[in-house]
């Protein structure tokens, strides 16, 4: 296993290099693109089987009515628990297991995990190396959020989604972000379609290198979206308070997660399978 790890090590490093290329051709300042393998801060492998680990991660718990927000804000249908059946390291990977399921009112379980108050960065290269699951209504994301976000309710504490992905559109996934005057439905997004594979039948690497100035959204080692003060101010609707504020100059939290139904996919159909997982090969941060 260890061996593994190593060689993964290498291959990302291999990634990076070419992303700098990339970034070279599309006329990006290269500068934006971290390379350097001395700069990663924080990594997690999945080496140790059982409970994700509890020096980085903690839980979402329940339906996200507690905040007056059902459905986490988005009319989801699961309750997120931190039992094994929905979460735990295995094999070398994160399990995160949606789960149809009667549960303390809930028809489906799933799992939520976070580093808030453990790992926040501001500015840097987040990474994950993830299989998604598939279905209709299937959500699965891999996320920032503003580490303010108690005392400075979204979306003005920035919300930073580096990978979300509809179970029921397996060649498709999109990077977004969201901040005051573009966010929700007007949120600032952009699609990667993979050509010739499926995002289920394999790993892939989805990753954002961010400044102060700049967010660059990746799969892979392709740069397909780039993000920056000026987008956010042409993107941001009308008659807001701050429109188009670039609000991504604090230390964000990750995220990662499987919703089930919700605004966004809506619910499973007939042919959705259940259990459905999104399986994790590591988390890197670079600074």
């Amino acid at each position: 296993m260890k061996q593994m790890k190593i060689l993964k090590s290498i291959l990302a490093c291999a990634v990076l290099l070419a992303g700098t290329l990339l970034i070279t051709n599309c006329e990006v300042d290269e500068t934006q693109t971290v390379t350097n393998f001395e700069n990663l801060v924080m990594a997690d492998e999945f080496d140790v089987d059982g409970a994700p680990d509890p020096t980085l991660w903690t839980y979402d718990i329940g339906d996200g009515s507690a905040e007056g927000i059902p459905g986490w804000g988005n009319n989801e249908l699961q309750y997120y628990t931190d039992r094994p059946e929905n979460v735990k390291v295995e094999n070398g990977l994160l399990v995160i297991t949606a789960r149809e399921e009667a549960f303390d009112g809930s028809s489906y379980t799933s799992a939520r995990i976070t580093t808030q108050n453990l790992f926040e960065q501001q500015y840097g290269r987040f990474e994950a190396r993830i299989r998604m699951p598939l279905g209709k209504g299937i959500w699965p994301a891999f996320w920032l959020l503003g580490n303010d976000c108690d005392i400075n309710p979204w979306p003005q504490c920035g919300e930073i989604d580096v990978m979300e992905y509809l179970g029921d559109a397996p060649t498709i996934v999109f990077g977004s972000a969201h901040g005051p005057g573009y966010n929700a439905g007007d949120s600032i997004s952009k699609e990667y379609e993979l050509e010739n594979d499926r995002f289920d039948t394999g790993f892939h690497v989805f990753g954002i290198e961010w400044g102060p100035d700049y967010i660059n959204y990746y799969v892979d080692d392709e740069l397909y979206q780039q993000i920056t003060p000026e987008t956010t101010a042409e993107e941001a609707v009308d008659n807001v308070p701050n429109p188009g504020e670039w609000v991504f100059n604090r230390p964000f939290y990750i995220i990662l997660n499987i919703a089930v139904g919700g605004n966004l996919p809506g619910a499973p159909n007939e042919d959705t399978q259940f259990p459905q997982r999104m399986y994790v090969d590591y988390v890197r941060v670079y600074n």
